[in-house]
């Protein structure tokens, strides 16, 4: 460009525009993704630490394992009463603790997070509530992953607490913004395992945020709670400043269908 040949607030512009272009052609694809990550991330929910309820339960154990990032959340229940006070949370994953590193000899609890019924959140295995902690929640897909387990059982029937699933979107809108990962989006994760739904090594194609059930043979996280993973997902991403489009319409149809089970079995109940 001739900048001589231009008047002098002209050439001034121009001199803008042009190291505009060259800083904005200098950004690095890496930088911009890192931009555009940084517009969806949410704000760390409240967590009660370890020291919380595990108290003298903990025992040695290896250093923690991490990897490099979590691009996906898995919803678990814990298969265990629902109509217990939220004061006794505590002791009930003190109980779960003591079961998987007795029975199953595990080195800690396999879940990352717990969820009570009040919505209270809860850290789980021992490595840090904002790192990537590798956990023992989903066979075969614990690398890049979380795992939050909701107290109790949530089979077809059992409503889910509001509470307990506006802290689950809470928690997967923190966890996954720190990737840039869209709670309503798909991911892929690699199989590690032959006893997951997909043969080691195998790239299977996941919710970023799925139920149990979606990686391995179980009816966990129970029909109810696995029904409301898409209103969870919507929550979540509105929590991480995300807006609705037309890419994610199969949410919006699980949503009016599950909200059409439940006006159908409200109706039910009401002519019994």
């Amino acid at each position: 460009m001739l900048l001589g040949c231009v008047p002098g607030i002209a050439a001034a512009v121009a001199l803008v525009l042009c190291a505009y272009g060259v800083e904005r052609a200098a950004e690095s694809p890496d930088a911009a993704l890192a931009r555009e990550a940084a517009a969806h991330t949410a704000p760390r929910p409240p967590i009660m630490p370890r020291a919380v309820w595990a108290g003298d339960a903990g025992r040695a154990q290896p250093p923690p394992r991490y990897d490099d990032k979590v691009v996906a959340v898995f919803v678990h229940h814990t298969d265990s009463p629902n109509d217990y006070d939220c004061a006794e949370a505590p002791a009930h994953i003190r109980n779960l603790h003591e079961g998987q590193t007795t029975s199953r000899d595990w080195d800690d609890i396999g879940y990352n997070f717990l969820v009570d019924r009040c919505g209270t959140i809860y850290e789980g295995r021992a490595g840090g509530p904002g790192r990537p902690v590798t956990g023992a929640h989903t066979l075969g897909f614990n690398h890049r992953s979380t795992g939050v387990a909701a107290l109790g059982t949530f089979r077809a029937g059992v409503p889910v607490p509001p509470a307990m699933e506006r802290a689950i979107a809470a928690l997967a809108a923190w966890k996954l913004g720190l990737s840039g990962t869209d709670p309503r989006s798909d991911v892929q994760l690699v199989s590690s395992n032959d006893g997951s739904r997909y043969a080691s090594g195998t790239t299977a194609t996941l919710p970023a945020l799925a139920g149990h059930s979606d990686g391995f043979m179980t009816s966990c996280p129970g029909a109810a709670l696995q029904a409301r993973l898409p209103v969870i997902r919507r929550m979540a991403a509105e929590l991480q400043g995300r807006t609705p489009d037309a890419g994610h319409r199969r949410e919006r149809q699980e949503e009016a269908q599950e909200e059409a089970r439940e006006g159908d079995s409200r109706i039910a109940g009401a002519t019994r």
